[in-house]
């Protein structure tokens, strides 16, 4: 049925074309040959895209079959012979019934796929050519985060996918893959964080534990962590929380696949990957909780986003959303503050033997740098979103909005950005000393239960 369809289009292409030379042969006046040029390739991109339509409409190549194949269990699976990697896909029927993988290709190399459904209970098998979208901010790496995107059989709703480069083969020999987001959840948490990736065996411990009890004072319910790496101490910290139902831990070991940078531009190098495949993480993120989450946070585990005019995230997004309606991206100024400049307040003794930065101490932040904007991170209605980047959003249905310095900034303690400044050039800010009981509170309860 779908060669017939094809075989009319292109049947139809060539008629416009006899089209053409009747309109357009002869004509005198430059406008009339405009509006027959025009006409004509407005008839011949219609009839283009119904056949690029066509080609990924998904067709049945086996019937009567039991739908075979080992089932993927790793957060990351390679496709043999084929420089893409699968995390895991999604359904997403927004704008039509789709099967959206989150994976990671080579931009240049991998030219075409194949998404293989089984439809039980008759064992139909569809193949449907997918689409591949490569993110824009790949940074110069010559690997990227990819959207592959599948059209799903009309009258089938399947609960696994498999990939191939080819529309041919044997099912039997693929990963396959469930997917998710099938069904439609009420929502189980407000606010879940998404921290990606933690690499480079992570030991900033005391710091850790006081973004995630500022996090819970502030309405969180969830983080997602993309581990790769960490201490034995920290291993001994996310456990607690896993136990505590705070944290869920996605195991992200991408060095077992590329040769992945710590850097998030490309210095030519020889490595695939930037920032430990930082923007994969970060989509997977959004779409791994788009049904249970009404906002996801991204941004990193040094990171508080502190309202100024709130009490909590929940108080501020309620009012930034009847400020700003149809708005689905909240923005939020990045501000440095140094971990090299001290106060002598909170400084607490038996917080000294946890490895860590003392977040309490750190009041003191960077001024603006004349010419140089600040990196924003974000918090936005998952469900809107199609692609994110680290500091925007790539691709997203409503609007973003800046979020004024007045309502929120994004707390940052790490080292020093503008180095040579004296401590006097810093602007002293106590925002945060404004939860400090609270604070002091969990982290010391942590400490305790944790046996640090």
């Amino acid at each position: 049925m779908i060669w017939q369809h094809k075989v009319q289009e292109q049947r139809n292409l060539h008629a416009h074309l006899d089209t053409y030379k009747m309109l357009c042969a002869g004509k005198k006046s430059y406008f009339a040959a405009a509006v027959c040029i025009i006409t004509v390739t407005s008839m011949l991109t219609v009839s283009y895209l119904r056949l690029q339509r066509l080609s990924h409409q998904p067709k049945v190549i086996q019937e009567g079959r039991r739908c075979r194949g080992k089932i993927a269990n790793s957060t990351i699976t390679a496709l043999k012979g084929n420089k893409t990697f699968i995390i895991s896909p999604y359904f997403d029927d927004r704008e039509s019934k789709v099967t959206r993988l989150i994976g990671i290709v080579h931009h240049d190399d991998v030219k075409q796929l194949y998404c293989w459904f089984c439809c039980q209970p008759k064992g139909k098998i569809y193949v449907s050519k997918a689409k591949i979208d490569v993110h824009s901010d790949r940074f110069g790496f010559p690997y990227g985060a990819a959207d592959i995107v599948c059209l799903e059989p009309e009258n089938c709703d399947p609960t696994h996918v498999s990939v191939h480069q080819f529309p041919h083969g044997n099912i039997d020999q693929l990963p396959r893959f469930e997917i998710k987001n099938r069904k439609a959840e009420n929502f189980s948490v407000d606010f879940t964080v998404c921290i990606s990736a933690m690499f480079g065996n992570y030991n900033n411990v005391l710091q850790f534990i006081q973004s995630m009890e500022m996090y819970k004072i502030l309405g969180v319910q969830k983080v997602v962590i993309y581990k790769n790496n960490c201490s034995h101490l920290m291993e001994k910290v996310l456990k607690f929380y896993i136990e505590e139902g705070t944290v869920e831990i996605i195991p992200w070991p991408i060095n077992s696949h590329l040769r992945v940078s710590s850097k998030w531009h490309f210095m030519q190098d020889g490595m695939h990957i930037g920032y430990y495949g930082q923007i994969t993480a970060l989509n997977d993120c959004i779409y791994r909780n788009m049904e249970r989450s009404k906002f996801v946070v991204l941004n990193d585990a040094d990171e508080i986003i502190l309202p100024l005019k709130h009490p909590d995230w929940k108080t501020m997004m309620n009012s930034l959303q009847e400020q700003n309606p149809g708005t689905s991206v909240f923005l939020f100024e990045n501000h440095i503050f140094p971990e090299t400049v001290s106060s002598h307040t909170f400084n607490i003794s038996s917080w000294n033997a946890v490895p860590g930065v003392n977040i309490l101490q750190h009041v003191y932040r960077e001024p603006d740098r004349k010419d140089v904007i600040n990196p924003r991170k974000m918090i936005v209605d998952p469900r809107k979103v199609i692609q994110t980047s680290v500091h925007s959003v790539l691709h997203a249905y409503g609007n973003s909005v800046n979020v004024p310095m007045d309502v929120a900034l994004i707390y940052h303690c790490r080292k020093a950005l503008q180095r040579d400044l004296p401590r006097k050039s810093l602007i002293r800010d106590t925002t945060l000393w404004r939860y400090n009981s609270s604070l002091i509170m969990n982290v010391n309860k942590v400490l305790s239960q944790t046996m640090l």
